[in-house]
């Protein structure tokens, strides 16, 4: 399933790690706190449970949200809606 995870993480060394863990699931960065890829149900919940681990519940934001290509494909990409220094080509075949 195509997996976004957005987050707001105050701390350094937590937001780091929550980077590192979106990277580590096969997730790839579209924006500094955006990653954006393809991952199983099993490896959403790891990554949710690893994420939750990371963050300070009282502050700090973790959204995760799956949708079908299809769905993706009907998604509306406004201004410069990905980092183009940090999109790969495997992010740009998802939309197009």
């Amino acid at each position: 399933m195509i997996t976004w995870v957005l987050y707001d993480i105050k701390n350094d060394k937590a937001r780091t790690k929550a980077a590192k863990l979106c990277k580590q699931a096969g997730l790839y960065r579209v924006q500094y706190s955006v990653f954006l890829g393809t991952v199983d149900s099993h490896e959403k919940d790891t990554l949710s449970l690893q994420l939750e681990e990371q963050i300070d519940e009282s502050q700090d934001k973790v959204y995760i949200f799956t949708m079908s290509k299809n769905e993706l494909k009907n998604a509306s990409l406004l201004g410069q809606a990905f980092d183009k220094k940090m999109v790969t080509d495997e992010i740009r075949a998802l939309f197009f």
